[in-house]
């Protein structure tokens, strides 16, 4: 019935709209009938276990969710839920009679505009990152907290489908280094279980178990009118949706590091963090890249065909290895440094930071989002000044605990300041380093200018706030200036050539 239904379906009779032509794309759980303006997405009658589509109800039900959910992240992308009426030989949209499948309209957007495709093509840039970070970031600040008393979000829940993969996987292999691999990952993943366990149990009572999307991809994104939108989460399964914010986090993550895009990926945690100021829950981060890299290590073994020839073996074996070895890299021990950039406004600390960020991994902690973050709309008393510097120094010592290095973008101009940035590298014993940042008068003030015409920088900064600074600022003492590095921010060589040092002296990180 179903093949005969999707077949007569491409009558342009049928549709109140113009229809170009008709291009059917199928999944494992649906079709998608593509008609130019809009698109038909029809639910296959199927139970995998995870999912089940094989009543017209449940069908009907989950095409509503579909609807309903993905209107949290998008805007006149999804229209609504439309019966299909008559026959599979003879249907009719939104007809009358017994209903025989249910159809969710959808507005069509080209393919190549997916950001899977862009990435393809070269053509994903750090813009469609920095939309992703803050459209995740404000989606789970604003997604309902799933109710402390059901069981998603439980340690034991988090744990029940790591465990699984491992027994899902093992039947597949056969030689010797890919099952001490997986073993090694085993080991690794329960110890990490264990050292997380409090930390699992603080967040499932703290309320950081949401209504997810549970499927955050670059597949799962795409362009429509110069915005990026997400769309296609998953509304078939409960317990896949109802995670850890850092879980659906780390599913992007993971997907950009796997297609060699980890600067990028270092960029969309950095200010996925910036906006949600979940630094918290960053020691899970690696837990779940790991358990995120097994499933699609798992998945590439199970889409292997029974009969499958030598080539085929070797493809779906292949492409298990490229993300047991992506899980492998999760359990590195890590390398770990404390930077600070020193400064006055707008002589381009903030991108010292990122390439910081982009090339070495490390967590960027921005004085100007946290001041406003403490103090709603920025203060600037003394006081607030050392209260926001306090708070840096603490965020940057939870970072330094779950592994990452950290560089914080503050002007640090005070001896002060500075010299409790370096008590917290010592207290956690990491490397220390101190970014003298400078530029010239003219560059410094056609940067603010720039900046303050774009309107998007938290900082508040004007040419006298500046001045006030240039006046006020504490010299280097002779045994800072032993430490620091000299960064020219106006010269990229000088940029280039700092990046290339931490990594001379730190070859780990």
């Amino acid at each position: 019935m179903s093949q005969t239904l999707i077949a007569a379906l491409q009558n342009p009779a049928l549709y109140p709209h113009p229809v170009d032509t008709f291009q059917v794309i199928e999944t494992h759980i649906s079709w998608v009938i593509l008609t130019g303006e809009y698109a038909y997405k029809i639910k296959k009658p199927v139970n995998f276990g995870f999912l089940d589509f094989t009543e017209l109800a449940a069908r009907q039900h989950f095409c509503e969710e579909e609807l309903r959910l993905n209107s949290r992240l998008t805007e006149g992308l999804y229209l609504e839920v439309l019966p299909i009426t008559g026959s599979a030989e003879a249907p009719q949209l939104a007809g009358s009679g017994p209903v025989v499948e249910y159809a969710l309209k959808m507005r069509q957007f080209p393919q190549s505009q997916l950001l899977s495709t862009l990435q393809a093509n070269g053509e994903l840039g750090n813009s469609h990152i920095d939309a992703l970070a803050r459209q995740v970031a404000e989606f789970h600040l604003a997604a309902p907290r799933v109710p402390l008393e059901r069981a998603e979000g439980t340690p034991a829940m988090v744990m029940a489908p790591v465990t699984q993969n491992f027994e899902q996987i093992r039947p597949f292999l056969s030689e010797k280094a890919d099952l001490q691999q997986l073993d090694a990952l085993q080991g690794w993943a329960s110890a990490e279980f264990d050292r997380l366990l409090p930390l699992l149990e603080q967040r499932k009572a703290a309320g950081f178990i949401r209504e997810c999307h549970g499927d955050i991809h670059l597949g799962n994104a795409t362009v429509i009118d110069g915005k990026v939108v997400i769309f296609d989460c998953i509304e078939f399964n409960e317990p896949f949706r109802f995670t850890d914010v850092w879980a659906d986090t780390a599913f992007l993550a993971m997907d950009l590091e796997d297609r060699g895009l980890k600067c990028l990926a270092r960029r969309f945690v950095s200010l996925y963090l910036e906006t949600t100021g979940d630094y918290a829950g960053l020691d899970l981060l690696n837990f779940y890249k790991a358990y995120r890299a097994l499933v699609r290590a798992k998945v590439a073994l199970f889409s292997m065909p029974a009969d499958a020839d030598g080539l085929q073996k070797a493809t779906a074996l292949r492409q298990y290895r490229n993300y047991a070895n992506l899980a492998e890299r999760y359990s590195a021990i890590p390398s770990r440094l404390l930077a600070i950039t020193s400064g006055v406004s707008a002589v381009g600390k903030s991108h010292v930071a990122m390439r910081l960020v982009e090339s070495l991994g490390a967590i960027r902690l921005r004085s100007d989002v946290e001041r406003k973050r403490l103090f709603s709309g920025g203060v600037y008393t003394q006081q607030a000044s050392e209260a926001t510097y306090t708070h840096l120094h603490e965020l940057a010592s939870s970072v330094l605990a779950a592994g990452f290095p950290v560089v914080i973008d503050a002007t640090y101009l005070k001896r002060s300041q500075r010299e409790a940035a370096e008590r917290v590298a010592q207290a956690r014993g990491v490397p220390f380093l101190l970014l003298d940042c400078q530029a010239p008068q003219a560059v410094i003030e056609s940067w603010l200018a720039q900046r303050q015409a774009a309107g998007q920088d938290p900082s508040d900064a004007t040419l006298e706030v500046i001045a006030t600074q240039q006046a006020s600022r504490d010299p280097l003492t002779p045994q800072e200036a032993l430490q620091a590095r000299q960064v020219l921010t106006h010269e990229g060589a000088s940029l280039d050539a700092l990046i290339e040092d931490i990594r001379r002296r730190l070859p780990g990180i």
